[in-house]
């Protein structure tokens, strides 16, 4: 799989707004399996930047690196806006940086049911100071297709979460 250049743009553009602002970011992946932390890193200086990635694609993963509650998990779902939130909090704690991504998804071809259905994807970025910010989406496509446009939303999230942060600061 080769990276898009829109998607190293958005990664770029995003690196030097952290840089800008001395933010360093952790990535919490399920279903993308640490594409985003992939692509920030395809970024040569990127490691001023990106603190370290979280590949927790089971549920015992979420459970023992990020600190979700397996309670949770039984409760609501891997792939859920609860658990999400819950991956980019505990990336924060469980790292140095100021920012987290995480996304939990379905990204097929099968593991769809009628409530979450393949192409679903949670995906939420906290901040040290601030309100953890969850975004649900429904991406249509391949496999491929619904992993990397997981990744262009996470870029594009960060970086919005990143703009607002420093506009009130």
């Amino acid at each position: 799989m080769n990276l898009s250049h829109s998607l190293v743009a958005q990664a770029e553009q995003l690196l030097a707004v952290c840089r800008d602002n001395k933010i360093k970011i952790a990535t919490a992946e399920s279903c993308t399996g640490g594409l985003i932390a992939g692509c920030l890193t395809a970024v040569a200086g990127s490691s001023d930047v990106v603190e370290r990635g979280f590949v927790t694609y089971s549920n015992e993963a979420k459970s023992e690196m990020l600190g979700v509650p397996a309670e949770l998990i039984l409760r609501v779902g891997a792939v859920s806006e609860e658990v999400s939130r819950a991956m980019a909090e505990g990336a924060l704690i469980h790292s140095h940086a100021e920012l987290a991504l995480a996304v939990t998804g379905v990204a097929g071809p099968g593991g769809g049911t009628q409530d979450k259905p393949v192409g679903l994807v949670h995906l939420s970025c906290a901040r040290q100071s601030g309100v953890t910010q969850h975004e649900r989406h429904v991406y249509e496509g391949d496999r491929d297709a619904v992993r990397w446009a997981t990744v262009g939303t996470a870029l594009d999230m960060a970086l919005a979460a990143v703009k607002s942060q420093t506009a009130v600061a």
